[in-house]
């Protein structure tokens, strides 16, 4: 009885914590949100006018539409890449044998705990030491190794989930491994792959740290840009900037969620 008890009030205390952290998060929305439609220039809450000024100043301010630009050609790169070496690397750790396995997905893995600064800051040490080209290419590089876990993270759910029955079916009846791989393997896969893919395009399109020491004026992304646009501005654009990142971000992920099922592509729920 006591112990029913207590396992009721741990569960009660973890909803009512989680609880609390999303009313912290959402009112940092809320707040974000309606100084995005303040008239005035200075931020203030609550708005006293509303306008949509600053929203327009977003889409038309020069350094954020290359910023964009620059951002959709890194993240179309390195979440594709990303897909690519992650699917090829998670199928090698998942059914293959051989010598450090357990170091090498460790080491594939640490982007994860190591802050993304220092794998920044490393980047911009290594290529000047070397003399490479600070363009889009250490900046693909870089993003790639940031984005790599989640693409294998969803790889490895989705094996899970396989039926290797059938693709020993068609390897029964004469498929070859390669055939097998292109008309079984990879369709079965395919929402953990669309999934992985699109974590990877939305952490890459989002990635700020790393990115502030190996872009160039030339190649900054638009959350660089973002930054320094604040160093000199302390108007509601950024504001209105963050509305459209949380509602397109949002609209992805709720999509994803209807046709995917997300909480299975992380493991979240257990599939049937």
């Amino acid at each position: 009885m006591h112990h029913v008890l207590y396992i009721r009030t741990l569960r009660s205390l973890g909803y009512l914590l989680v609880s609390a952290i999303l009313v912290f998060v959402m009112i940092q929305v809320v707040v974000v949100t309606m100084a995005a439609f303040n008239e005035k220039a200075l931020l203030s809450f609550p708005p006293e006018q509303w306008s949509l000024r600053w929203f327009e100043r977003a889409i038309s301010y020069s350094d954020f539409q290359s910023g964009f630009i620059s951002s959709l050609i890194v993240t179309s790169w390195a979440s594709t890449l990303a897909l690519v070496i992650g699917t090829a690397l998670a199928i090698a750790i998942k059914r293959y044998t051989f010598p450090h396995k357990a170091t090498l997905e460790a080491i594939l893995m640490s982007p994860l705990v190591i802050p993304h600064f220092t794998i920044g800051l490393g980047l911009l040490i290594l290529g000047s030491q070397i003399n490479l080209d600070r363009g889009y290419s250490i900046v693909v590089f870089c993003h790639v190794m940031l984005v790599l876990p989640f693409v294998i993270r969803s790889v490895f759910v989705s094996l899970e989930n396989l039926d290797l029955k059938t693709e020993l079916a068609a390897a029964s009846l004469g498929a070859s491994p390669l055939r097998v791989l292109i008309t079984i393997t990879l369709p079965l896969m395919a929402p953990g792959l669309f999934g992985g893919w699109l974590f990877a395009a939305i952490m890459s399109f989002n990635e700020f740290t790393a990115s502030l020491f190996i872009t160039t004026q030339a190649t900054q992304t638009l959350p660089v840009s973002m930054y320094n646009y604040v160093r000199e501005f302390a108007d509601p654009t950024l504001a209105a900037l963050s509305v459209m990142y949380i509602v397109i971000t949002s609209s992805l992920l709720i999509i994803a969620n209807m046709f995917l099922g997300l909480g299975k592509v992380l493991n979240i729920e257990t599939s049937r």
